[in-house]
């Protein structure tokens, strides 16, 4: 769903339910208890008690923005109280070198060198930087599916008006038969012409995971460059740049890495950072180097620093441990309605091509109606899509989910398909 097709559901959705305030504390505290790591169900119901939740719903659109967890957010405040107690201090002293210090961390935590990534605002900005800074000529072509996010799709159309370039898309498969086919797909598209390859990492409103070495490979063979959208990778699944071998790749850490709003990250192939044009102008005229991509004028400078507890709290779970509770959490929905009459699961089965993101939907019900029904009925807060392949709410539930609350919203849907 596009943010201002969002944005119109959200009204809908607000008039349909009594404004309930809530007063939240200017400093949630931060819970005492030790996080105990030999009990995995102790460990986790530890976990939820680092989360201030609204009781009045249950939240399982965590995938726009997953809210900070209390230890990140009390660090986010003695931030920005730090910056707004040293003012232009900080700004003009201390600043830059932080930032650099993030981005190295950031680097170290994906796997690529510091020379070849930068701390954005957000995978929008990451991509649209490659995208609008991209040395198309007339003719030049650039594939991507019509399942990837609009704004990256939107821009590259952008400048086929502008430069003359095609825009060639192509629609993913909700269940592929093999990663060959994926690959297949990609290539049957591929002429001399092309230039770009852009890719989802995880498809944002399915959580496909696509297999992005072998299009990678694929495509390099071809002499075809590989842009990949990891908007809802970092902090979620395994990210290993070296590994994967694509040639740029951009991701939101304010998603499943839970920094504050506003930081993201962008990683350009060494090799390609001179042919970037950059969006802003920088003091960095060095063509070589990354940051001259990477002027963003005056911005929140504490959601940066926090990054670095956002890390400390990603360590703190274990990646792996992370990514294997919120596989458990999508399966443990997902299978228990695979085979219910009227149900559409818009998600591979096999456990590999997902992970936290799946999408389900209801045979003659419009999405949108969906997701208002589920709202305004049973109290459960998700997000309708509606276009290419895929029509059904995107489900994203994080850590602190519980499997009662799983049940709820199982029974739920269940009580929906009967009605249809």
């Amino acid at each position: 769903m596009e943010k201002r097709q969002f944005l119109k559901y959200f009204g809908q959705a607000a008039m349909a339910i009594p404004f309930m305030p809530q007063q939240l504390a200017a400093q949630p505290e931060v819970c005492p208890l030790p996080y105990p790591k030999d009990n995995d169900k102790e460990f986790w119901a530890r976990i939820r008690k680092d989360y201030v939740l609204k009781p009045d719903y249950i939240n399982l659109e965590n995938g726009y923005y997953n809210f900070v967890p209390t230890p990140i957010l009390n660090k986010y405040m003695e931030h920005v109280r730090k910056v707004n107690y040293e003012a232009s201090y900080y700004m003009r002293t201390e600043q830059w070198d932080n930032k650099n210090a993030v981005a190295a961390r950031l680097a170290k935590l994906v796997n690529c060198s510091e020379k070849e990534l930068i701390v954005t605002r957000n995978t929008t900005e990451s991509l649209d930087m490659v995208i609008g800074g991209f040395p198309w000529k007339k003719g030049d072509e650039a594939i991507f599916a019509l399942q990837d996010y609009g704004a990256m799709r939107i821009h590259f159309h952008q400048q086929q008006k502008r430069y003359g370039m095609v825009c060639k898309e192509v629609s993913l498969p909700n269940h592929p038969k093999s990663d060959e086919e994926i690959v297949e797909l990609y290539e049957s598209q591929i002429t001399p012409k092309t230039k770009l390859l852009m890719i989802c990492h995880m498809v944002n409103i399915t959580g496909q995971i696509l297999p992005i070495r072998k299009i990678c490979d694929m495509a390099h063979a071809h002499g075809v460059e590989v842009m990949v959208d990891g908007a809802h990778a970092v902090g979620h699944i395994k990210v290993d740049i070296a590994e994967l071998d694509c040639d740029y790749y951009g991701s939101s850490l304010h998603k499943w890495l839970s920094v504050p709003l506003g930081a993201g990250i962008l990683y350009v192939r060494e090799k390609h950072i001179p042919k970037i044009w950059p969006l802003f102008a920088e003091h960095e005229d060095d063509k070589t180097k990354i940051r001259r991509l990477n002027h963003t004028g005056t911005h929140p400078v504490h959601t940066d620093l926090t990054i670095n507890d956002a890390i400390d709290y990603l360590e703190m779970i274990g990646s792996e441990r992370k990514e294997k509770r919120l596989r458990f959490i999508q399966r443990y929905w997902s299978e228990q309605l695979r085979d219910v009459k009227n149900v559409v699961i818009n998600t591979p089965a096999e456990p590999h091509r997902s992970c936290g993101i799946a999408n389900v939907g209801i045979r003659g019900m419009k999405s949108k109606d969906m997701a208002i029904t589920l709202m305004d009925e049973f109290k459960v807060w998700t997000v309708a899509i509606d276009y290419a392949n895929v029509q059904g709410c995107r489900i994203t539930p994080n850590v602190y989910t519980t499997t009662e609350e799983l049940n709820h919203f199982v029974n739920a849907i269940k009580m929906l398909a009967s009605r249809v």
